[in-house]
């Protein structure tokens, strides 16, 4: 993984995806060593899943990138995640809520898949009041749709996620990976969250 070649593929993304849309580079696969690839390639905003692994890598990189969390998120670690990241994807517990002091996405399970967290679509109202009312600053929605190799089988997930953040005046849509950042984008995603793509995996 060379610097110039991730940088290569990093600004011909970012081009594609338009400065509407933040370009998250999602770091679980990343060691902390390569980290400075990416640092060195002008990434500016990672994604990590685990809590251990953001610590590991912001002992080394801390004011490198800027830090989101987009994994599951255990209610115990929010409030340390929430001193070392600036948004967080995968609100879905009002448990989680009561100890996050971030801007927050909402993640809502849109293909009530049992494997997939999340709230459901009927649930996401009362999910909002709810934390709402507990101060946490909901900025937007997050959806992860069943895995595919084919992009256009995301649409229907992410079309449905943007008419949920347009009814509760929601405007952040974090949609879309590696497989299918293109189709998030088309059907208004502002964040996308990409590795292997990226990182030539």
């Amino acid at each position: 993984m060379s610097p110039d070649a991730v940088r290569e593929r990093y600004e011909a993304l970012r081009a594609e995806a338009g400065e509407s849309v933040t370009v998250v580079v999602a770091t679980k696969y990343v060691s902390v060593e390569d980290l400075g690839v990416l640092a060195e390639a002008g990434v500016e905003v990672v994604g990590e899943n685990r809590l251990q692994d953001l610590v590991a890598k912001q002992e080394r990189y801390a004011d490198a990138f800027r830090w989101h969390f987009i994994g599951h998120l255990q209610s115990r670690k929010a409030r340390e995640v929430s001193e070392r990241c600036e948004l967080l994807h995968s609100l879905a517990s009002t448990s989680a809520a009561r100890r996050v002091s971030i801007p927050s996405l909402v993640e809502v399970n849109v293909s009530g898949e049992a494997t997939k967290g999340g709230v459901s679509p009927e649930n996401l109202g009362g999910f909002l009041a709810e934390v709402r009312e507990l101060g946490v600053d909901v900025r937007g929605l997050m959806t992860m749709p069943p895995f595919t190799d084919d992009p256009e089988a995301s649409r229907p997930s992410f079309r449905r996620l943007r008419e949920l953040a347009a009814e509760h005046g929601l405007e952040e849509l974090s949609m879309g990976t590696s497989q299918d950042w293109r189709v998030g984008i088309e059907e208004g995603a502002t964040l996308v969250r990409v590795g292997s793509s990226l990182l030539g995996g």
